[in-house]
Formats: C-alpha cells, sequence, structure tokens
C-alpha cells in the first residue's frame, strides 16, 4: 500500500476521549476512524447517505474489517484517514484503508461492504449508478471494474 494510491484522504484530530492514560488512542477508535472516512469518500463522489438511503429496499453493509497496527497515534495529532475501493464485485466492494500521521503510516486495512436487500439481508448487485460513480471518482481502476 503506498501513499499515492490513494485519491481520497480525510483529515481528523485525535480527540481527548480517544486516548489512554499515555495519550495513546486506543485501538478500537481506529475503526471509528476508518468509517469516517469511509462516509466521507461517499460524500465527496456525490453518493452520501441520506434520508433517501434505502428507500430501494437495499443498503450496503459491512462484513468484514481487519486492521492492521504499525505505531500509535496520540491525542491532538493530526491523521489522514486515506480511503479507496480496491476491489468492486457484482454485490461486493473491498476499501482499503490507510491512516496516517504526515507521512508516516500508522494503521492500514480493509473493510468488506455487501450490497443487500435491507429485509433479507441477502445479497444484491451493486447499482450501476454507484459503480460509475466509483470508477469515474478513483485514480486507480478497482480490480473487477
Amino acid at each position: 500500500m503506498q501513499l499515492g494510491d490513494f485519491s481520497f484522504s480525510h483529515s481528523l484530530r485525535v480527540r481527548w476521549a480517544e486516548a489512554d492514560m499515555q495519550g495513546i488512542v486506543f485501538n478500537g477508535h481506529y475503526l471509528t476512524y476508518a468509517d469516517v472516512g469511509i462516509t466521507e469518500y461517499f460524500r465527496a463522489m456525490g453518493q452520501a447517505y441520506s434520508g433517501e438511503t434505502g428507500v430501494n429496499g437495499s443498503d450496503f453493509f459491512a462484513v468484514r474489517t481487519l486492521l492492521e497496527y504499525r505505531s500509535p497515534a496520540r491525542f491532538d495529532e493530526l491523521l489522514d484517514v486515506h480511503v479507496r475501493v480496491a476491489r468492486l464485485g457484482n454485490s461486493s466492494m473491498q476499501f482499503l484503508i490507510g491512516i496516517y500521521r504526515g507521512e508516516e503510516l500508522l494503521v492500514n486495512g480493509e473493510i468488506v461492504y455487501v450490497h443487500a436487500d435491507q429485509s433479507t439481508r441477502r445479497p444484491s448487485p451493486i447499482p450501476a449508478s454507484f459503480r460509475a460513480a466509483v470508477i469515474g471518482f478513483e485514480t486507480l481502476a478497482p480490480d473487477g471494474a
């Protein structure tokens, strides 16, 4: 994973409540940072969640998360959450996440979402409009695009 592979990032500052007594970010908060990054990614490509989300009876659901911790972040540091779609399947997509302090990679990982019916939770094809938005937004074409 290279910093240049990402076309999108979102900055955030570590808050007091996210750090332990030594001022180091508690590991569970990195998943929240990744989630914020993905939400902002959707917004930046014009696919933000709104009151209309799920109106068609389907939505994206996280089915897999993996984070690798390399170096700790500390209270009041400015972090950049880098996000990209690396794979775009029929009903699933894989996000790659890189959380950086400057040029230093602190945490990397992946989150896989499946597009599914809201009531049955059965997979359904990713809408063509969403697929086109991702392909148009990414600098590196996702696998399967």
